[in-house]
């Protein structure tokens, strides 16, 4: 089965195909910073991930497919929806998908972090500013990789 994506990176404003076959390495990414959204793209994928990035939630949310991803990475603070509203909406159509949270702020993230209800093993929080490497190292650890 193959689906058509946009790819609303500020590298590339193509549509490409997938195949969705294999969820495995798989990640949805959101931030509404494209400077962030690359740097963190580029780093995924240089370690083996494949990675559908946006920058606005919204359209990622309107072309997000069931069971195509194994991780979702989420900034919490956007504009025209938050990583929170994006993943309530999102685990109504898959709630099997675990989703990992950033944020440049570190009280909303523990806030966050401490009233949220999903199981520990399935929401993995983690705050602005972190290296690539260090971010790639806690998903890794987060997806038993």
């Amino acid at each position: 089965m193959f689906i058509r994506y946009v790819n609303s990176t500020p590298a590339s404003d193509d549509v490409k195909t997938t195949n969705v076959s294999n969820k495995k390495n798989r990640v949805l990414l959101v931030d509404d910073e494209p400077d962030i959204v690359y740097l963190i793209k580029r780093g995924l994928e240089r370690n083996k991930f494949e990675v559908d990035a946006y920058i606005d939630p919204l359209l990622a949310l309107q072309n997000f497919k069931s069971g195509l991803y194994q991780l979702l990475l989420l900034d919490i603070k956007m504009q025209k929806m938050d990583g929170i509203e994006l993943f309530n909406r999102i685990k109504k159509q898959d709630n099997k998908v675990k989703v990992c949270f950033f944020s440049a702020s570190e009280y909303l993230a523990s806030n966050y972090e401490n009233s949220f209800q999903k199981p520990s093993h399935e929401v993995l929080f983690i705050s602005k500013p972190i290296s690539i490497p260090e971010m790639i190292k806690q998903i890794k650890e987060f997806l038993n990789m």
